[in-house]
């Protein structure tokens, strides 16, 4: 499970799934994409327009509105946690980089087997650090 500043909540696995897919958009769309969710968020109220650019950007880029608009919502959970927990720009970037980047693979070596779990990259950097901060450890007393 992901630990994300912006929420206490578990999300679901469609949150994740849509930052991901952030990932599938050529950098023109994506710029385009961020140009109208920037937009959205210094003029709220606009609501009405907002859809409307979604369902424009989808048309022009042959994709349905409807996932769009759930991947844009998925988006929106950041910003909007963030303002409501005064995050600072270094925990907006650690839950960013957390939902966007691909689980890798862990196998761990158990007595009675091997576990996997899945790691973001960021979370297994944690993990090879506090790997190397026990082998440091253990290396003192040998």
């Amino acid at each position: 499970m992901l630990q994300l500043h912006f929420t206490n909540d578990t999300l679901p696995d469609s949150v994740s799934t849509d930052f991901q897919n952030l990932n599938k958009f050529s950098e023109q769309q994506f710029v385009s994409l961020t140009e109208i969710l920037y937009q959205f968020l210094l003029e709220p109220k606009e609501s009405e327009r907002f859809l409307r650019q979604l369902t424009e950007f989808a048309g022009e880029n042959g994709m349905s509105a409807g996932p769009l608009r759930a991947l844009m919502k998925s988006v929106l959970l950041l910003p909007h946690g963030a303002l409501k927990r005064n995050l600072t720009a270094e925990q907006v970037k650690a839950d960013l980089l957390s939902l966007v980047e691909n689980p890798l693979p862990c196998f761990v070596q158990t007595g009675s087997g091997t576990d996997t779990n899945e790691l973001t990259l960021p979370q297994f950097y944690n993990f090879l650090h506090e790997m190397e901060r026990a082998k440091a450890s253990m290396d003192c007393f040998s």
